[in-house]
């Protein structure tokens, strides 16, 4: 083990000399100067565990040194070795950084208990200071391993978002594909509105989500060919409310819940299950209403094909107001064609919220 390094800095070589005898007896090794400026240079050559320095010396005295030794290194130790009658330079010393002082002529005994009251001092400093990067390098892989439980805690509600859309698709093969558009066309209408991430995400899981209530309407009524009857159409609008029974209980999904709940109501009132109207419907439903409707208007249909876009514009633009929230209309109408048409054919991958955010 390598010995403690102590810089001994006085004018008066006999002092010197006794001083680094005496330490050097403790097992210390020391290095003596016989200025300030002479201590100032061996200081910047090697590392020192402690400074003892007179304050009266030629070329360099003690505070300057101590300034120096100070911008140099705020760990190492310094004590100020001085006669009696320059005390008050001594407490200057202190205020400007010195660790202690000690009087002329000393005790050993009192020269041991400062150096090791010294030395015991820059341990705890050096001590906390690796303390504190252990716990900011703890803190950072801590942060790291967060992140990543996150990633992958975020991943596996995209899995659960996926088997459910499929589930869905298997059970109504005309909403094949719908879900991930209507998704991505109403992420681009949300992030145009500037919705933060966290909304986007509830937004994105409730509108990919908005039909999985039909799991639970008979296949006599959701697979008919023909139109409803009015019975039929009643167990149909039902949906909402199954939906929403089932989503309200997986908590990452019950803010999505709501907009599966109110995916139906009208701006005007006059929708379903509640009747709200204006903003008392959620924003994100608000949204989706003229996400789904453009997707309906613009996709193929097993009773008609695919309308053009500019019909699809033309039809939000005359239901802003009733059907449709004014300001969602706006914003979509402020886009052009080809970014719904674009979107239309590529969002028919898998469900996937960080996939879907970019858009």
């Amino acid at each position: 083990m390598s010995r403690e390094r102590i810089l001994i800095a006085d004018d008066e070589e006999a002092i010197r000399e006794v001083i680094s005898t005496l330490l050097e007896a403790k097992g210390y090794e020391c290095q003596i100067a016989p200025n300030g400026q002479a201590a100032l240079e061996f200081f910047r050559q090697q590392s020192y565990a402690l400074v003892l320095s007179d304050i009266l010396m030629p070329e360099m005295d003690g505070l300057k040194l101590l300034a120096h030794l100070r911008e140099l290194n705020q760990e190492v130790p310094v004590i100020m070795v001085t006669a009696m009658h320059d005390i008050q330079i001594a407490l200057e010393a202190m205020r400007k950084g010195a660790y202690d002082y000690i009087l002329k002529p000393f005790e050993k005994d009192q020269l041991y208990l400062s150096v090791r009251r010294a030395l015991e001092h820059r341990r705890l400093v050096m001590e906390n200071r690796t303390y504190q990067s252990d716990l900011e390098q703890l803190v950072a892989e801590r942060t790291k391993q967060l992140s990543q439980t996150l990633r992958d805690l975020e991943q596996s509600y995209d899995y659960t978002l996926e088997a459910l859309g499929g589930a869905l698709d298997a059970k109504d093969a005309e909403t094949e594909g719908h879900c991930q558009r209507v998704t991505a066309f109403t992420i681009t209408i949300a992030k145009a509105m500037g919705m933060d991430k966290a909304t986007l995400k509830q937004i994105a899981r409730g509108a990919f989500l908005h039909d999985i209530g039909k799991m639970g309407i008979p296949d006599s009524i959701l697979r008919k060919p023909g139109p409803l009857t009015a019975d039929e159409r009643t167990i149909m609008r039902k949906h909402c409310e199954i939906g929403f029974a089932v989503l309200e209980r997986i908590p990452f999904l019950k803010d999505a819940a709501e907009i599966v709940y109110t995916h139906q109501e009208c701006y005007d009132g006059t929708g379903y299950p509640q009747g709200l109207k204006g903003e008392n419907i959620p924003m994100g439903s608000r949204i989706f209403a003229v996400a789904d409707t453009l997707d309906a208007m613009i996709s193929d249909r097993p009773y008609r094909k695919a309308l053009p876009i500019t019909v699809a514009r033309e039809e939000i633009q005359r239901n802003g107001g009733t059907q449709f929230d004014p300001k969602v209309v706006e914003v979509f109408l402020s886009m052009p064609d080809s970014l719904w048409l674009k979107l239309h054919r590529e969002a028919v991958d898998p469900f996937k919220l960080a996939q879907l955010e970019r858009v």
